[in-house]
């Protein structure tokens, strides 16, 4: 494999004589110059550069063009020839604690926290929560992701952990008025002092966070079945007055649309609606289970659908992914709890839409897909100022394939190689504000050996008895 080459040294190229007429060419001065790469930008104006030149500075792009400029001076240089820059994945929709569940929960049809028999959210202890949630973040970072938008129990301890792994977190707590630990033996209960301590949760790691370059704390109101109308208009009033995204579980399970139709005889969406959820703030995560009439009234009120293909299709659903794109609903995507691969996501968005179709358009293609894991998710979050592709002026959030792999040569359609045959464990080096958090494939920040086994003791802790049959 034929490894990036780092010069630490400063260089500058040889000034040309200029001509007496023109101005002296400006000077620029980088903190890091990717040489020689193949730049996918996810910019439709400019949506690749080969043999490219990127020059980061004070954490943002500052250069972006076939060549270096003619007079510069750097503190780095990466030559990586054969080598895929994108911009960090946006991964809006996470669960790290949830990785206490993986290769069990997928087999079993169902979301975790409805499902008899295995660890549930609301017996992790606060050390079990931190190590799990940064083994899951560590993933997602690994596999590119630059934005984790990661909620659950235990968030302030979770955000924590996260953090030192210096990618951009949009965390927030899991917010319900239901006791969970009833709604796994099919019943229903709503507490407003559930609700009242889960929502006061997520405001105070809304100040918790408050300023952080790198933290913008959500409000995760779980589903519609797991919030009563009441609780969610105490919500979209709570995200309202703070301008804060919502995430939530939106038609994900027959179990939700049926439970929420017999609560209150309308759909999750216009549940969402009438209670002041349903606005350009919300995303809306696996939207398998709506209509043509909920998809409507997503688009018309600006909301986001967040995409979730592997899980769902794991479970033998998928979601109208067509019909939403069709409609103009903003779609990003995002890994859930099975795996932090967003390289693969694309993949399965790109197939099951397809299969929904029956063949190949020109409305379902790589690049489609890779604006879902990119801009769409930046568009959802509210950052697509700030990050989402590359482009001069943004924050250098990028993450570097080594395509001279057999399984990515040859070069002949770089984007469509990353969707039909790249890989997470492709990427050598993730970058975020200029801060490179992975590099030669491993994390710069954290003991990836440390946060696996501290991961696996807590795993073991959650399982009690029934792990035995898993670790006989």
């Amino acid at each position: 494999m034929n490894a990036p080459t780092a010069t630490p040294t400063s260089t500058s190229t040889p000034m040309k004589t200029p001509d007496p007429a023109d101005a002296t060419p400006r000077h620029h001065d980088f903190d890091l110059l990717l040489l020689d790469a193949i730049a996918l930008t996810a910019d439709p104006r400019r949506p690749e550069l080969r043999d490219c030149a990127i020059g980061i500075r004070d954490g943002r792009i500052a250069w972006l063009d076939r060549a270096p400029p003619e007079r510069f001076t750097t503190a780095r240089t990466l030559r990586l020839p054969g080598h895929f820059v994108t911009p960090g994945f946006v991964n809006p929709h996470t669960h790290g604690v949830l990785t206490m569940v993986r290769g069990v929960a997928a087999d079993l049809g169902f979301a975790p926290s409805y499902t008899p028999g295995i660890p549930k959210g609301t017996a992790v202890t606060p050390a079990q929560a931190r190590a799990l949630a940064r083994l899951g973040a560590l993933e997602a970072l690994l596999f590119g992701s630059t934005v984790i938008g990661d909620n659950f129990v235990h968030a302030d301890i979770g955000t924590e952990a996260m953090v030192e792994l210096g990618a951009r977190l949009c965390p927030s707590w899991r917010i319900h008025d239901v006791d969970f630990a009833r709604v796994a033996h099919g019943d229903w209960h709503h507490d407003a002092a559930i609700g009242r301590r889960t929502l006061d949760a997520g405001l105070a790691l809304r100040e918790r966070w408050a300023g952080h370059p790198r933290v913008r704390v959500n409000l995760a109101a779980h589903a519609v079945d797991t919030c009563s109308n009441d609780f969610l208009r105490e919500i979209a009033a709570a995200a309202q007055a703070h301008d804060l995204v919502v995430s939530t579980h939106l038609g994900q399970s027959r179990t939700e649309v049926e439970r929420v139709k017999e609560r209150t005889g309308r759909s999750s969406t216009e549940v969402l609606e009438e209670t002041g959820l349903l606005n350009h703030r919300l995303m809306g995560g696996h939207c398998i289970y709506v209509s043509q009439g909920d998809v409507e009234r997503m688009a018309k009120a600006g909301a986001h659908a967040v995409h979730i293909p592997k899980c769902n299709a794991t479970s033998g659903r998928l979601a109208p992914t067509p019909m939403l794109q069709r409609a103009g609903v903003n779609i990003a995507l995002a890994t859930d709890t099975q795996h932090g691969d967003m390289v693969e996501l694309m993949r399965w968005a790109l197939i099951t839409a397809r299969v929904q179709e029956g063949g190949v358009d020109a409305q379902w293609q790589p690049h489609h897909v890779f604006h879902m894991a990119t801009m769409g998710g930046a568009r959802a979050l509210g950052l697509d100022d700030e990050i989402g592709s590359i482009e001069v002026g943004k924050a250098a959030d990028l993450v570097v394939f080594d395509a001279n792999r057999p399984h990515l040569r040859p070069h002949v359609n770089p984007l469509g190689n990353l969707v039909h045959t790249g890989q997470g464990r492709d990427v050598r080096l993730v970058m975020v504000a200029g801060d490179i958090l992975v590099e030669d494939g491993r994390p710069t920040k954290v003991d990836m050996d440390a946060v696996c086994a501290e991961a696996e003791t807590a795993a073991r802790e959650l399982w009690g008895a029934e792990g035995k049959a898993y670790w006989a």
